[in-house]
């Protein structure tokens, strides 16, 4: 989730260094092991799944970056559900709930719900005119509607950047599951870190070898775990520590506590009326930025048809209720007692879940849980490398280097671009502590949410002048980078420390991400007058209004299923 980083913020810091390192658990381990190797066959597997004998090998960023296009309700019902509900999200959220309450953690159940209003309305739009014009990526469209490869490489060059931080988050939580385990301990660096060296190069391979299919086959399992772990969890372990009020209790003490180090509660367990703005500003702001995220849309263009978004648009929002359940799981482990430490002895919040399962499961049905969240770390990092892989192919390598590049190559470019990427991303969470991704992601937040009028308000109107729309994302981009390093962590005292800050000239504190959105939308709309009035040369939109309606029996989209031809503008016709 986008902002599911900063629930993890507002919780990293403020717990003390806790006890002994942990023994490893050895059936849980061995449950984790055997499901990791079942998922790494069906991902290997999947290069070969509804694959045409003459597109063997993943010949065109249809075939590889979008599974040919062709994915029906269910496996897009799985394949979203893995993708918008991470392994990070379902260790941040409790975590940030058994940490500082609702505020940093229930504001991610709205904000799915909001969601899908959203997704309903405008994610159709976006398959058809893509459909059409053989778009892959959302800066594609931006450059066909535009005409301009400055603004497209902008909005490329903004996903591939917001997303990467995205990915190391997701390792993050897979080794969170590791360190449960008892796995990564002793002095040894190399060895501590083996056993996520080795399943990020299981990912890496079969990413390559698969493409999309990889991740589509995987979250069918993902998902099927995750909903037995959560609903046997929520349905026995109230019951088993006194049922709800005796939880809310609990939790209730703990967050009116006074943290030693900020002097104020720990949290709340209910948001209080001078928090709304906060909220609901989170809560909106992160639901319009996750499907401008390209990993998201990659999911979307791989459907069959706008019909099988909408019916999803309907129904994922199960998904938000099995994540209120979980989120409230964090409660349930302060009840519980639950000590997340990690193999370096010390208490790490993150752990919570993973260690709550431990704790009051079998081995073996906590082996099944933790192995739920490590497969749900493996599928949206695959579909975001891909992701990221296809921007910069199509819009930085075709669009600005090799403008005649065929599909066979920017297939090859795509292929080797996502192992570049998972290779920072890995790197990034070895080297590097995890604060630095947590701000990363924080930031990347704010980032993709400059992209939206571009995209948004293209699949409606061509009001908008290009360069009034590429400064608007400047400024954007800028206010909100620099409101975000100026908030203060209070425990570490650290920049970036969070993403609530007051709008300027007032004390209403609010989403960064919004109010930078806010001064967006309004720069692109005076300069587009100003630029309108003095006569300034715009782009050419090569999109029809016939384009943003179209369906999977449209001829022009039957032709691009049938033959993956490539009939949107060449990089050359974007002028700026």
């Amino acid at each position: 989730m986008s902002a599911s980083s900063l629930a993890a913020a507002a919780v990293l810091g403020t717990v003390p260094a806790a006890t002994t390192p942990k023994p490893i658990n050895g059936v849980a381990l061995a449950v984790v092991i055997l499901i990791f190797i079942l998922v790494a066959a069906m991902g290997f597997l999947a290069s070969r799944w509804r694959v045409k004998p003459a597109e063997r090998g993943l010949k065109s960023l249809d075939e590889w970056g979008l599974g040919g296009r062709g994915f029906g309700n269910w496996i897009t019902w799985f394949l979203l559900g893995g993708d918008l509900y991470p392994a990070y999200t379902f260790i941040a959220v409790p975590a940030a709930m058994w940490g500082t309450g609702a505020l940093t953690g229930f504001f991610a159940v709205p904000y799915t719900v909001v969601l899908y209003p959203i997704v309903f309305l405008l994610m159709a739009r976006l398959w058809s005119v893509s459909h059409r014009h053989g778009f892959v990526t959302p800066a594609d469209f931006v450059g066909g509607r535009y005409g301009s490869k400055t603004l497209s490489t902008a909005v490329a060059v903004t996903g591939i950047v917001a997303t990467m931080p995205y990915i190391a988050l997701q390792l993050v939580g897979l080794k969170a599951v590791l360190s449960v385990l008892g796995v990564g301990g002793g002095d040894n660096v190399f060895l501590q870190d083996l056993p996520l060296i080795i399943a990020f190069v299981v990912l890496a391979a079969y990413t390559y070898t698969a493409g999309l299919r990889a991740p589509a086959s995987i979250a069918v399992v993902k998902d099927l775990l995750i909903y037995v772990a959560v609903i046997v969890a929520i349905v026995w372990l109230p019951s088993h520590f006194g049922g709800w009020a005796q939880i809310f209790d609990a939790a209730d003490q703990k967050m009116s506590a006074i943290n030693p180090v900020t002097q104020k509660a720990v949290g709340s367990i209910i948001p209080g009326a001078t928090s709304f703005n906060a909220y609901w500003t989170l809560a909106l702001g992160s639901a319009m930025a996750l499907f401008m995220y390209p990993h998201s849309i990659t999911g979307v263009l791989a459907t069959k048809s706008r019909n099988t978004i909408r019916r999803n648009a309907v129904v994922l929002p199960l998904y938000s209720l099995m994540l209120g359940f979980l989120a409230l799981l964090g409660y349930v482990a302060i009840k519980a007692g639950t000590v997340p430490v990690g193999v370096d002895g010390k208490i790490n919040p993150q752990l919570v879940v993973p260690q709550l399962f431990l704790d009051n499961f079998p081995s073996w049905f906590a082996g099944v849980a933790l192995a739920a969240i490590a497969v749900g770390a493996l599928v949206p990092a695959a579909i975001m490398s891909i992701a990221a892989s296809n921007l910069f192919t199509r819009n930085v390598y075709r669009d600005l280097f090799r403008p005649n590049a065929t599909p066979e190559q920017e297939a090859k470019v795509s292929k080797l671009t996502s192992l570049v990427v998972k290779v920072g991303a890995l790197a990034f969470v070895l080297l590097m502590d995890q604060f630095a991704a947590i701000n990363m992601q924080l930031l990347g937040g704010i980032w993709i949410l400059q992209t939206f009028p571009s995209i948004v308000a293209g699949l409606y109107t061509r009001w908008f002048h290009r360069w009034a729309l590429l400064i608007g994302w400047a400024v954007g981009i800028v206010y909100g980078t620099v409101s975000a390093y100026n908030v203060i962590n209070p425990a570490t005292k650290a920049h970036f420390g969070g993403s609530i800050a007051t709008i300027p000239f007032t004390d209403i504190p609010v989403y960064i991400a919004v109010t930078a959105f806010v001064i967006n939308a309004i720069v692109s709309v005076v300069l587009t007058i100003v630029f309108k009035a003095a006569k300034v040369k715009d782009g050419v939109d090569s999109t029809t209004v016939g384009d943003y309606g179209a369906d999977e029996n449209d001829p022009k989209v039957a032709q691009l299923e049938k033959e993956i031809t490539w009939t949107n503008p060449t990089p050359d016709s974007r002028v700026d």
